[in-house]
């Protein structure tokens, strides 16, 4: 699919794998989701267009390029999207944080919101969207047609690890947003989880279960 990428970084692969394991600790996930995120946001951010300005260096006046473009929003979809953003704010410290809550109903696996707050200027700004994890789709489909509820236009979806049934969800109901994930995996299995997956991000970042 032409608006979907999938890593292939060596290192990603690494430490990803070290994330499937269910020995790892919960300090050693939280750093790799980190580190995994900042990776993709590398690449995932490739696009961003330049300007010229004049600057000063220690030996001559110079023309140089700087970021130019829209300002960069980040949106965690609560909780898991959390552990991601601080990858995302290690490349962009200058990134405007906004929070959308969802939570999945264990019997319809249907995604029900929360929680949405959001920078006021969204319409104004490039839009990251962040979950570790893309299995049904329906939580990034719902996020997504919130922050568009409120003008948002230029959105990417960054996860780890994705279905490809979320992945033809998602595509099917924002085919203008660019998918970015580090891993396609097999399929999900009968409780909507992704298979072989790594379990449930959320308590694995937050050490709650």
């Amino acid at each position: 699919m032409k608006n979907v990428t999938v890593f292939d970084h060596p290192l990603i692969q690494h430490k990803t794998t070290i994330m499937r394991q269910k020995d790892t600790s919960n300090k050693e996930f939280r750093e790799n989701v980190e580190e995994i995120t900042m990776l993709m946001c590398y690449e995932a951010l490739r696009d961003l267009p330049l300007q010229d300005i004049e600057i000063e260096t220690p030996i001559t006046k110079t023309t140089q390029k700087v970021v130019a473009g829209k300002p960069l929003a980040v949106v965690p979809i609560l909780r898991a999207g959390l552990g991601m953003v601080n990858g995302l704010l290690a490349l962009v410290p200058t990134a405007k944080v906004g929070h959308i809550g969802m939570y999945r109903d264990e019997e319809t696996l249907m995604p029900h919101e929360y929680y949405c707050k959001l920078p006021p200027d969204i319409d104004k700004r490039l839009i990251v969207v962040v979950d570790p994890m893309l299995a049904t789709g329906g939580s990034a489909i719902d996020a997504i047609s919130q922050i568009k509820s409120y003008g948002g236009q230029h959105i990417k979806f960054l996860c780890l690890i994705a279905a490809p049934e979320g992945i033809k969800a998602l595509t099917e109901a924002h085919p203008d947003v660019q998918i970015y994930c580090a891993n396609v995996d097999e399929k999900l299995n009968e409780n909507g989880y992704i298979v072989p997956g790594l379990g449930d991000a959320g308590d694995r970042i937050f050490g709650t279960k």
